[in-house]
């Protein structure tokens, strides 16, 4: 198993939300312009009100890429039967720019979890062409899987994820 791979595993996020895959690109996600998504890393929701920039380093301005963040713990990670929640999803950004530059279909919706830790997913696809692509019809119960399936994205290039849980009024101090 690539190394790159393994906290994915040890996350379960291969396995409930991606197929397992060989990671080609790197996605950089940065929140408050200084605070770096690594896997399995906490964040307080309270650092993550504001979309991050994503980075797709690697690739060509030719490339198009799909960036999906789900929550696959909805409502709570004991019974996650709304799994899983789309908390964002932008089409056509191209290589070695941000996901500024794509196109917004799911605008970010940021995390707040009121049961457990919840694990938050940013997955990466490469576009084997531009796409044009509505709005899932509810938020809850997606599916990356499928999506990716439905519009022909084959397995991921990139994924990364964070935990948070619900923050009690004195965290936020």
């Amino acid at each position: 198993m690539a190394k790159s791979v393994e906290p994915l595993v040890v996350g379960r996020v291969i396995g409930e939300v991606l197929e397992s895959f060989n990671p080609t690109m790197k996605m950089k996600v940065t929140y408050n312009c200084k605070k770096i998504v690594c896997n399995g890393h906490e964040f307080y929701p309270s650092l993550v009100l504001i979309k991050p920039k994503v980075e797709v380093q690697g690739g060509d301005l030719r490339s198009l890429f799909t960036l999906v963040m789900t929550d696959p713990d909805v409502p709570g990670p004991s019974d996650p039967y709304l799994r899983e929640h789309v908390h964002w999803i932008v089409t056509n950004i191209p290589g070695t720019t941000d996901a500024s530059f794509g196109k917004e279909v799911v605008p970010y919706e940021s995390p707040r979890p009121s049961i457990g830790i919840h694990r938050f997913v940013f997955v990466l696809f490469k576009q084997k062409s531009r796409l044009t692509v509505g709005p899932p019809i509810s938020t809850d119960g997606f599916n990356t899987r499928g999506f990716a399936e439905q519009n022909d994205l084959g397995l991921p290039v990139s994924a990364v994820y964070f935990n948070a849980q619900r923050e009690t009024a004195a965290r936020r101090r």
